[in-house]
This record gives structure tokens, sequence and C-alpha cells, in this order.
């Protein structure tokens, strides 16, 4: 399934806009397209460095622990059940989890000694997404969204996509917050793991012909009058005719239908990226980075490790990363695409030191990770450090706003660039210090 407005949700209001306007509802025409496409032609071609990201987002709050920073001479109660292996780098050791990314160190750098600066999941995703504290007041727009707010259309396709819906959007995290609606992800919902899966919300299901599709259009342009006059956000329900046109045509545009036909793909491509839902979105996200899509985010959930932290991140969880981000970085070297797209893994935040009774780590919010690789950053480069028991950096640290930073300057945007609201006031997109190291 498709989302085009993700975000929203039923309070004291009134009327449901994600459920209302949910492709299941609507049957595969929502309006966020639409608005994009009008956005485009109004604001033509940006300027600045033409680099584009891959954002992986594991929710839930990864254990740097266990993966990239185990602590091998803290007590047990504190380094846990794995072992650590050497890596491609001489002196680093990571967890034995991480066995293919271990080997593969040099083509990525590892920051050691980020500080999240909060362990609340709804506020990590603002946080880590944006790169500012988390304020009541102002809704800060999320990467991709300042990417496409800043950069717009590289091609047919949008300029942000999302991959899965596991981001918290409780208090807006992963959303185009006061950018508004219109630079909020293109979400991508169904599983391209499944035998079946042809993105049927982009290309035209095979029982729907094209006079179908208009009368759809038709719908929509019906609920929208309906719906404006009751909404205080109408730019979300502005649909001109031509841009609902537009977006019918991509909905059925050879373009759309390649992009997203993985059978199209080497089945033994297919396999090193691992046939389930995280490494095949793995794989559709170079596929969106070759036809054009400027920010991808790729999510997976289930990281919230608070009881069998052990057993969920050796069954289940580390296995389908290991597999596919080491994949992705040769895919996209091989494809002379890795210089023109910086990679990148975050989550909400680290989990505690101390294990838990029932054999889990909580949230931990002054230490964490970050990875990241493409884009002229260097492979190798394992950078902090924190305390004996991992619960500080000690060295080098970091924060939210400096890995945001350092984002934004890979990807050519001005990190004094002032960025409008919906009432027309002018905020400075980021406060933060680019990683040195990595420059």
């Amino acid at each position: 399934m498709l989302n085009l407005l993700p975000g929203y949700t039923r309070d004291c209001r009134g009327i449901q806009r994600r459920d209302f306007l949910q492709l299941g509802a609507l049957g595969g025409l929502g309006l966020n397209l639409p608005q994009l496409l009008a956005a485009k032609a109004a604001k033509g071609k940006a300027t600045g460095k033409d680099v584009s990201c891959i954002l992986i987002w594991t929710l839930g709050g990864t254990s740097h622990h266990d993966t990239f920073d185990p602590k091998p001479e803290a007590p047990e109660s504190v380094r846990g059940e794995f072992k650590t292996i050497p890596t491609a780098v001489p002196g680093v050791h990571f967890s034995e989890l991480l066995p293919r990314l271990a080997s593969e160190l040099n083509r990525y750098a590892v920051l050691r000694s980020l500080n999240p600066v909060t362990g609340a999941h709804a506020a990590a995703d603002f946080v880590m997404m944006s790169g500012h504290r988390f304020s009541p007041t102002t809704i800060y727009p999320c990467f991709g969204s300042v990417i496409s707010h800043h950069k717009g259309f590289k091609s047919l396709f949008p300029p942000f996509v999302q991959l899965g819906n596991a981001v918290s959007k409780g208090v807006g995290g992963g959303t185009a917050g006061f950018l508004g609606t219109v630079h909020n992800p293109f979400e991508i919902l169904a599983d391209p793991a499944l035998a079946n899966f042809s993105a049927r919300d982009i290309t035209l299901p095979a029982a729907i012909d094209r006079q179908r599709m208009q009368r759809r259009a038709e719908m929509v342009r019906t609920i929208d009058g309906l719906q404006r006059t009751l909404d205080s956000d109408p730019l979300a329900y502005a649909a001109l005719d031509t841009h609902v046109q537009a977006a019918l045509n991509l909905i059925a545009s050879p373009q759309a239908k390649k992009a997203f036909d993985l059978n199209s793909e080497d089945p033994k491509l297919r396999e090193r990226y691992g046939m389930n839902g995280f490494g095949q979105r793995m794989l559709l996200s170079r596929r969106l980075i070759e036809a054009g899509v400027r920010f991808v985010t790729v999510s997976d959930n289930g990281w919230d490790t608070h009881a069998d932290n052990f057993k969920s991140l050796k069954n289940n969880l580390m296995p389908p990363v290991d597999r596919a981000l080491p994949e992705l970085l040769i895919d996209l070297e091989q494809r002379g695409l890795l210089d023109t797209t910086l990679v990148v893994w975050l989550t909400d935040f680290g989990r505690t030191p101390q294990i838990n009774a029932a054999s889990g780590r909580d949230h931990w919010a002054t230490s964490g990770f970050a990875v990241m690789a493409g884009a002229g950053i260097p492979g190798g480069a394992v950078l902090g450090k924190t305390d004996p028991e991992g619960g500080r950096p000690v060295q080098n640290e970091y924060f939210p706003e400096d890995t945001a930073a350092t984002i934004y300057t890979k990807l050519g945007v001005p990190l004094d660039l002032m960025t409008p609201t919906l009432d027309g006031r002018e905020i400075r997109l980021n406060h933060g210090r680019p990683i040195r190291e990595w420059m």
C-alpha cells in the first residue's frame, strides 16, 4: 500500500485525514504527488551539489554495545552475550553479529561517540531526523523534506520517498513540519520481498484501466472541494487538474513500472541483498536513486529490545542489515553511484549499559552511533570513544545537529539556509557543525 499523506491522525477537530486519504480508500491516488508536481512547475531548477541520499532508519533504538561499540572488558552485566571479532581495520573490533560489516569496514565510517540527547521514541525520531531539539511549538522538517523543498524534482519521481512505515511521527518526526505537507515523504508501504510485489499503487493495477483511473481522479477532486472548507491547511488538498493528470501519468508511466520491477534484477543480486523485506527495500532504494529520487528513507521496525535483546538481535534483526548494507555499498560503487550517493544509518538512541531482568536493554539517551558512507566519507574511519561501560562519549562527542550538518553539507545544502514557515517566518536550517574528520 502507498500512503501519500503520512502523519495525520484523528483528534477532537474531526476528520481523520490519514485514514480519509489512504490509498486503500481512494484506490491508488492521493494528493501529495499532484502538489509536488505543482511545486516543481512553480519552483524551477534548484542549485547546489547533486548528491542523493539513502537513510536507513532502524526504529526503536539499535544497541550500540551489541553492534559497533562492544565492551569486552566490562562486567558480564554490561558486555552481554556476544563476543567480538576483528574488522578490516587493524585494532577495531565489532560484535560477532556483524561479520560482513566487520569485513567490509573499509567501505564506510562509524561514529561511536554520538550523543542522541533524548531517550523517548517519538521525540528521538524528530531529533535524529531533523537535527533540532524537540519543540512543541515548531515542527522542524526532516532531512528528506528539506531536500524536497530546497532541490525539488530531479526526474518524474518525487524527490523524497520512504520505504516502509517504521517511523514514529507522534510529534512530527520524519515529516515536513513547517514546510507543509507537500514535502512529506511519498510512502511505499508494500513489501518488495513478496512474490507479487509490483508497487500496485504506483503502476496501474491489472484490473484497472485508464478510464477507471480518470473516474478516481474526479472522485479526488470532489472530495477535495468538500474537505478544503473544513480544513485549516487547504494546501494539503490543492490538486489542479493539470497536476492530477501528471500524477496519473506517473502512476501509469513506463519509468515507474521499470523502477519498481525488482524481477528485472539478477536473481543472484537479489539473493545477495537478502530475500526479506529489509534486503529488498535496500535494493529498491538503489533503483529509486537511479530513477532520480533525491532522498530515500529505508525504515525497519522492531529494534526496541527491552526484552530478549540478544535473541532478537541474533535471530531476527541484525542478519538482514549485516547482509544488505555492505551489498548496497558494493552495488552503488560498481554502478558508479557511490560518489554521488550518501548512505546513512541512524536510529533513535543507544541502549542501557546494564542488562535488565528481561535480558534486554532499555532506552539510553547519552550514547549511540551513526554510520555513513559514500559522497566522500572516508571508508574505515572509526571515530570517537565512549567510557568503559559505553555510557557516555569521552572523545570526539557529536550531537544530532552535527550529523544533520554533515548530511546537509554532503548534499550541498547551505547550513545557513533560511527556510520559510507556513506563517511567513524564516528559520535557520541548522546550527550544528559538520563532522570535520569526515569532510
